[in-house]
């Protein structure tokens, strides 16, 4: 039901002619979204992101932005990515935002996390311990803080 209203209303505002105050009129028609536009492979995909984040004027809303957008994407960032934005961090000197980003990292890897981040680790070690920066589980972030013990399991 909803979805015919909406085309109905869709149709007659396409339809509509703007009549501005002036003796002239303009008319809006519709516009027309598609995706056929040019397709980016996977390695360029990682070279852009790669570059983006090794920009030397890069600031801490453009890592942000970034770090979002491939957090919404439907893929787990290759260690080359993940070592560029720790790099990116550490430039901005934001370990916070180094350390969440790698909490993001391991949470896209879903159900197969078990298998992909040890790999992602492996790969991205060398640039954890020159910049400094700690693995979740290195600073125990893994593990709840303050949890009770459940009454199940007394």
């Amino acid at each position: 039901m909803l979805r015919f209203v909406a085309g109905r209303i869709g149709s007659a505002v396409r339809g509509v002619v703007a009549v501005p105050r002036t003796s002239a009129a303009i008319g809006v028609t519709s516009t027309r979204n598609s995706s056929h536009g040019p397709e980016e492979t996977d390695e360029e995909f990682d070279t852009r992101m790669e570059n983006y984040f090794n920009r030397k004027d890069i600031d801490s809303w453009e890592i942000r932005t970034a770090m979002n957008d491939l957090a919404g994407m439907d893929l787990v960032p290759e260690p080359r990515i993940v070592s560029a934005a720790l790099r990116a961090c550490r430039r901005l000197n934001d370990y916070a935002l180094a350390v969440r980003f790698l909490e993001v990292v391991r949470y896209k890897g879903g159900d197969q996390a078990h298998v992909i981040w040890p790999y992602i680790v492996q790969e991205i070690r060398p640039t954890l311990d020159e910049l400094g920066i700690l693995t979740p589980e290195e600073m125990g972030y893994d593990k709840p803080e303050l949890a009770l013990i459940s009454p199940y399991e007394v």
